[in-house]
């Protein structure tokens, strides 16, 4: 099985650091983006297989990175996962209501939650 690969959309370098560590440990492949435009260059270059999406970016915010990889329809089937640091209720309910999202992470977050909520996307990992 070919390795998946993880596009991590973040303002700070250090969470992209720490999240490829634990990842790289379990067998994904991750790539970094710090900011929204960035991110949605890389998303239309290397088309990855899940993107973890920081929702307050300095540049374009995560919400519309978001909006406009659902606007595509190369694009539209990747799966997100949203990581703010926001831990407000409302917040989650919109995001996983309104916007669909594939799933939701607060932080500061462990790897084993991280780890979790790319179990429920792709279960064939989990076994690994």
């Amino acid at each position: 099985m070919s390795k998946k690969r993880i596009l991590c959309i973040e303002d700070e370098a250090e969470m992209i650091d720490l999240t490829r560590l634990v990842l790289e440990r379990e067998g994904f492949e991750v790539l970094g983006a710090v900011g929204g435009m960035q991110g949605l260059e890389i998303i239309r270059q290397e088309k990855p297989d899940l993107v973890l999406l920081d929702l307050m970016m300095p540049d374009i915010d995560g919400w519309e990175v978001y909006r406009q990889m659902k606007a595509s329809k190369e694009l539209a089937n990747i799966p997100v996962i949203v990581v703010t640091a926001r831990a407000q209720s409302i917040d989650k309910v919109l995001g996983l209501q309104v916007a669909k999202v594939d799933d939701y992470i607060t932080k500061p977050f462990g790897p084993k939650e991280l780890l979790a909520s790319i179990h429920r996307i792709f279960p064939e990992e989990a076994q690994n």
